[in-house]
């Protein structure tokens, strides 16, 4: 028998908690190349207001909804495209460092795999600069759509040939959708609660948000679906000795039904907007 002394066996299976040190310097990291690794593909003005006018003509061919028609229901009061300013500045990076957190004191094993994905896609969005600059729809004259953190604020971004705190001409893809819905994942797929599902408005109001404050087209929001997809595929979740996954239920699964979602989320969102107007 086993004295009140002695420590717990540890459970069959289960994945220990990676050092926390190591983890802060890799999370740290991961961070610091989001929001410095982009300034590298600086200096491409032309070409990314080029890039823009091929998007905004791609969307209109393919019959995407109007990203006006998002901004218009925004701008129906200051309080409501203030707040959008305000969720797009301030809830990006906090919910995301939040829900790593929280799946490292409480989930270890979707913690890594949750890490392993986002520093993944990360990795990956960071050559799109290089490859594809592009401008946002608030900088492209054509699309009829206003700056709105410049207009009502709060703006994290100044004038563009200042600015040299981030690289505004990487528009595609958006990260601030990619991670948001790698939260719902994560969260979804972590949890056992039957109002888990909800998890699924974050990326929902972000898609809102980055989209009517004009930072963003819908096909940055695809392309970064796309590579979250990819991702998930590529790595898979930690498992046992015996090969079954650890405390993980279903994350594919759930990653599969949430990434379906959310291309149905893209074409229905203007005409839910529209329906509420």
């Amino acid at each position: 028998m086993r004295s009140q002394s002695e420590p717990a066996a540890a459970e069959p299976g289960a994945i220990a908690r990676p050092p926390l040190v190591r983890e802060f310097l890799l999370v740290a990291g991961l961070f610091l190349v989001y929001k410095f690794g982009r300034q590298l593909a600086t200096g491409h003005t032309a070409e990314a207001l080029h890039n823009a006018h091929r998007i905004w003509d791609l969307e209109r061919t393919l019959h995407l909804p109007s990203e006006v028609d998002v901004q218009s229901a925004l701008l129906h009061g200051d309080t409501l495209v203030h707040l959008a300013n305000t969720y797009y500045a301030t809830v990006h990076f906090p919910a995301t460092l939040a829900f790593l957190v929280w799946l490292y004191l409480k989930r270890p094993a979707h913690y890594v795999w949750a890490r392993r994905v986002l520093a993944l896609v990360t990795a990956a969005a960071l050559v799109l600069p290089f490859t594809f600059p592009l401008a946002p729809p608030r900088m492209l004259a054509a699309s009829g759509l206003i700056d709105t953190a410049r207009v009502y604020g709060p703006s994290v971004y100044g004038p563009p040939s200042s600015d040299h705190l981030s690289n505004q001409f990487a528009a595609m893809p958006s990260l601030h959708f990619g991670w948001a819905l790698m939260v719902a994942i994560g969260m979804i797929a972590a949890t056992r609660s039957r109002w888990r599902w909800l998890w699924l408005l974050h990326p929902a109001i972000t898609l809102l948000v980055i989209v009517g404050t004009a930072n963003h087209y819908w096909v940055d929001a695809i392309i970064a679906t796309a590579m979250l997809g990819s991702a998930l595929a590529l790595i898979r979740p930690q498992t046992s000795s015996g090969g079954t996954p650890t405390s993980l239920r279903s994350p594919h699964r759930t990653a599969t039904t949430a990434v379906r979602g959310t291309r149905r989320l893209v074409a229905e969102e203007p005409a839910l907007v529209g329906a509420g107007r």
